[in-house]
Formats: structure tokens, sequence, C-alpha cells
């Protein structure tokens, strides 16, 4: 998979670098994500701008993501969504728990300070 980890103000930014999320790449999307979460993040973006596909699989997987987050006491926000992808995360309510911003920098700044 082709994704990597940057920083935006101290805040982890996983770029997702493929042009379909489907299931057999989440294994390891997933991984990267939750050893963030562990590793004591409380804050994590997601940049999916370069995703224009997603399958049922990858909006659970999301879903769980966010889930554990939450759970640390954190958020995991998503950005650059393309619009095949948010009519996806709107048919499966997944849109009304994690929050979309249109790039990195709107999403950053969503966290204040």
């Amino acid at each position: 998979m082709n994704l990597d980890t940057d920083r935006s103000r101290g805040i982890p930014i996983v770029r997702v670098k493929e042009a379909r999320l489907i299931y057999p790449l989440l294994s390891e999307f997933s991984t990267t994500v939750v050893a963030l979460i562990e590793g004591g993040e409380r804050r994590v973006i997601i940049d999916m701008s370069t995703v224009g596909y997603v399958d049922s699989a990858t909006i659970g997987c999301l879903m769980d993501l966010y889930r554990q987050a939450v759970a640390a006491g954190g958020a995991l926000k998503l950005a650059g969504v393309q619009k095949r992808v948010e009519t996806m995360l709107t048919m499966t309510g997944a849109q009304n728990f994690i929050e979309v911003h249109a790039d990195e920098q709107s999403a950053v700044k969503s966290f204040g300070g």
C-alpha cells in the first residue's frame, strides 16, 4: 500500500496515495493508524485526496478507527474526500460521526490552537 505519515502543527496526517482504498489494502492502512492511536496520538487526520473509490469494508474500517480514537480520548478526521467517497460516507451514515474537511489545512485548523 502506498501511504505516508507526516505532521502539521504536531498533528499526524496519514496520506493515502491510492486511487482505490479497498479491502486488500486495509490491513496496512489500519495498522498504521492504530499504531498512532496506541502510541498516544489523540488527534489524527487521514488525507484521502487521491482516493476516488472506497468499498464497504473501508467504511467499516474508518468507523472502527474513529471508535478507537474516540475511546482513547481523541478524534479522527478526514481531509480531501472526493465526491464519490463522500457519497459512500453519506449513504452509510459514517459522515454523522467522522468529520470531513475540504483539505488538510482546514482539518488541522479544526483542532484549534
